[in-house]
């Protein structure tokens, strides 16, 4: 019965975070499109440059293909040989998921490598959550550049400079709660679990549990050679991902109109970050209205191409992402059926 009442409870919490991530994306698409000529916006996008769509095709595949690469480098400690391949494929895999749920491609990514490498879900858990940790880090970093390289940012997104604060709050606090929990694990992990069982013994087997992925994940992380290289590598992702957002102004002509930069890139990559880290669908929304507010208030381009360069960047990678998942996972699925390690992800995990 209690097992019975707990798959109710996590259905109806599912079913509630899709609702709510649906209605997010809508609400974020009405406001973006609202005061805009939707005949304009759809004839800058229906004669795009297909050479320059291959071009951001290429690129988004190599930034996908090194955070592979980095995956692989933070699991040096955990298994050496692990195939470049699996890791690609579970981590397409994943961004294919989250352009439907989002937050639940993580899970999915855990359990596909988990499964095919052979190794356990909580190390695996835990070094997607570094791996999250070490994005934040960075995209933290690309909007401080953002603000180094065009002053009026602040001016544009007043909101922007608090967000800076409360994010680098957060992350401190992270960072030091991180740090005691390796340094200090028995110790720090005996005290907060005391206190959470007095309040709430769910929630302290839960801590428990995130607990041990953390350490184990970060554990994965060992030697200077790996964290030098996982530094290396996370700078050449955000570094494609600026040129690739550059790349996007050429796929409708938007350098007809205006001179377009690998600054205005840089710019507009790292405001529209912070709207794919909404949990919408595939930042479905939330990233077009960030990006063509970035393209109208801060570098005068008009609503009509700053919101058909958005819709366009966006369908790319979506369906892209959803495409090269789809095959990543019959072709590698396939593959391990004859080892007899095929994987049905059950999102219950």
């Amino acid at each position: 019965m209690t097992s019975g009442n707990n798959n109710r409870k996590e259905n109806i919490r599912r079913t509630l975070n899709i609702v709510l991530s649906l209605f997010l994306s809508i609400i974020f698409l009405y406001f973006a499109f609202r005061n805009s000529n939707l005949t304009t916006v759809f004839r800058y996008v229906s004669h795009p440059s297909y050479f320059w769509i291959f071009i951001f095709f290429v690129i988004t595949l190599f930034a996908h293909y090194l955070r592979a690469l980095r995956w692989k480098v933070m699991l040096n400690s955990v298994k050496k040989d692990v195939s470049i391949k699996n890791l690609f494929g579970a981590l397409m895999v994943g961004y294919g998921v989250n352009c439907v749920l989002p937050r639940v491609g993580e899970i999915s990514r855990a359990i596909l490598i988990g499964k095919w490498e052979g190794l356990s879900r909580t190390s695996m858990f835990g070094t997607v959550i570094v791996e999250r940790v070490i994005d934040l880090i960075f995209f933290g970093l690309t909007i401080i550049i953002s603000v180094w390289m065009s002053a009026e940012i602040f001016k544009s997104f007043p909101w922007l400079r608090l967000t800076l604060y409360i994010s680098f709050v957060v992350l401190t606090i992270g960072i030091i709660f991180l740090y005691l929990t390796i340094k200090l694990k028995d110790k720090f992990y005996n005290i907060i679990i005391r206190i959470l069982s007095r309040l709430s013994p769910q929630m302290a087997t839960k801590l428990a549990y995130m607990f041990e992925m953390l350490t184990v994940g970060f554990a994965s992380l060992q030697g200077s050679k790996n964290i030098i290289n996982t530094i290396l590598l996370s700078i050449a992702i955000m570094l494609l991902y600026g040129f690739n957002a550059y790349i996007g102004f050429f796929t409708i002509g938007m350098q007809l109109y205006k001179p377009v930069t690998f600054e205005m890139g840089w710019i507009v990559m790292a405001i529209s970050s912070i709207g794919v880290a909404i949990p919408t669908p595939g930042g479905t929304g939330s990233y077009h209205i960030l990006a063509s507010s970035t393209l109208v208030l801060l570098f005068g381009f008009s609503q009509e191409i700053s919101l058909a360069y958005a819709f366009l960047t966006h369908i790319i990678n979506y369906f892209l992402t959803i495409l090269i998942a789809i095959i990543m996972f019959l072709v590698l699925n396939k593959q391990h059926l004859k080892l007899g390690k095929i994987v049905k992800v059950d999102l219950e995990d």
